[in-house]
């Protein structure tokens, strides 16, 4: 048995799964494979070697050559590529519109996988996603299901629209997340799916910290030294 362990959570959008993961990463001292940063590094690295996004043999070799590396720290995450900290280059405006474009792309998706599990191969870390527990770490100590009903899903999307200035119609958003949960669930790579031997965790009604401590606590009694 690992020292630490492999947390994978699952869900469906706006069920929590994030800001849990990061917020229980940062309690248990985890690393959070935050997968949008590990894009977001790839798309910097095809920008510094000028590689068209089209030109699959270069992409390739890119991706191969490619080293990420992500280490916990107290103040959030620090990601390097080839050594070199890029924690705050990969935030810019043109990385996040570039990670948007290469994040698509089968064969950097496919290779993102490959990393994380490397990360993950001695324990000590926190993922999630829609099949993070059924296709990057089907053999994590822990897996959790993420699930709340959509009216509670919108009202926070709502709110986070709110809290940043957005206008948005909460009838919208509740009918784009019932979009997205079909659109997750039925696409042919990595649709949302839930782990046979994974543990549903309702959100519905619970705050961060609650669903946090949830998990947490369910962690402490199979393993009372965590």
């Amino acid at each position: 048995m690992r020292d630490k362990f492999v947390i994978a959570i699952d869900g469906p959008a706006a069920s929590g799964k994030s800001t849990t993961a990061r917020v229980l990463a940062k309690e248990m001292q985890y690393v959070y494979i935050d997968t949008g940063a590990m894009y977001r590094a790839c798309a910097l690295q095809a920008l510094q070697k000028n590689i068209e996004l089209k030109n699959i043999d270069a992409l390739e070799q890119m991706l191969r050559d490619i080293c990420i590396r992500i280490e916990y720290s107290p103040d959030g995450n620090r990601i390097y590529i080839d050594g070199k900290d890029v924690s705050e280059r990969i935030r810019e405006a043109d990385i996040t519109r570039l990670a948007s474009e290469i994040a698509v792309i089968e064969i950097v998706r496919l290779r993102m996988v490959e990393l994380q599990r490397e990360m993950g191969k001695n324990g000590g870390v926190i993922m999630d996603g829609r099949d993070i527990g059924t296709v990057v770490f089907p053999d994590a100590e822990f897996k959790f299901f993420m699930i709340a009903d959509v009216k509670t899903r919108a009202k926070r999307r709502w709110l986070e629209a709110q809290a940043k200035g957005e206008i948005l119609d909460l009838k919208e958003v509740e009918k784009e997340l019932l979009w997205r949960d079909e659109n997750d669930s039925h696409r042919s790579h990595s649709p949302l799916k839930r782990a046979d031997d994974a543990i549903d965790i309702d959100t519905t009604g619970l705050t961060i910290e609650e669903q946090t401590a949830l998990i947490r606590n369910i962690i402490k009694a199979r393993y009372t030294d965590v």
